[in-house]
């Protein structure tokens, strides 16, 4: 039986270096954190600047290396939509952004693994939710109104557009 070993560690997405973190976690395997790091990188590229986490499962027999990518928080994705450093110190008052619907609803559909919404409607109201309380307009509205309007069916048409890719989506 093949004896395993899970190292999980947070990174910059696209920027990891065979040094710290990365070198000290997996030198003591056997693994070359030079060609690991080049690997996360390509893996991560699309979560650039981001914090990420990732997983790198070792057969400590043979050396062989899986890497698992996690997805960055709501937060993170959301203020990297709207090029935000850092969400709104006063939401209610100051905004920091606007994002069309569909970008939420892109978000929701990443997030899908890390959310317990069973719906794509309730996974876009949690995101809402999120946007709201980082400063966040949606279509130049509050979330929290986007939010009834999603309950009251006005983004049914939108929303089914995207069933399809929810319901592909691994959990």
């Amino acid at each position: 039986m093949a004896r395993k070993k899970v190292v999980k560690i947070q990174v910059v997405g696209g920027k990891v270096t065979p040094g710290p973190p990365l070198g000290p976690a997996i030198s003591p395997l056997g693994l070359d954190a030079a060609e690991v790091a080049s690997k996360i990188n390509e893996a991560t590229k699309k979560f650039e600047g981001m914090n990420v986490p990732v997983e790198i499962i070792v057969d400590m027999d043979t050396k062989e290396y899986e890497i698992k990518v996690g997805v960055p928080t709501t937060t993170a994705l959301l203020l990297k939509a709207v090029g935000a450093d850092r969400p709104s110190g006063d939401p209610a008052h100051q905004k920091i952004g606007d994002l069309p619907f569909e970008k939420i609803v892109e978000i929701a559909i990443l997030k899908k693994p890390d959310l317990l919404a069973k719906t794509l409607k309730a996974a876009v109201k949690t995101i809402l939710g999120s946007a709201r309380s980082i400063g966040i307009t949606v279509d130049g509205k509050d979330p929290k109104q986007v939010t009834r309007e999603v309950d009251e069916g006005l983004y049914d048409a939108i929303l089914s557009k995207y069933e399809e890719q929810w319901s592909k989506e691994e959990v």
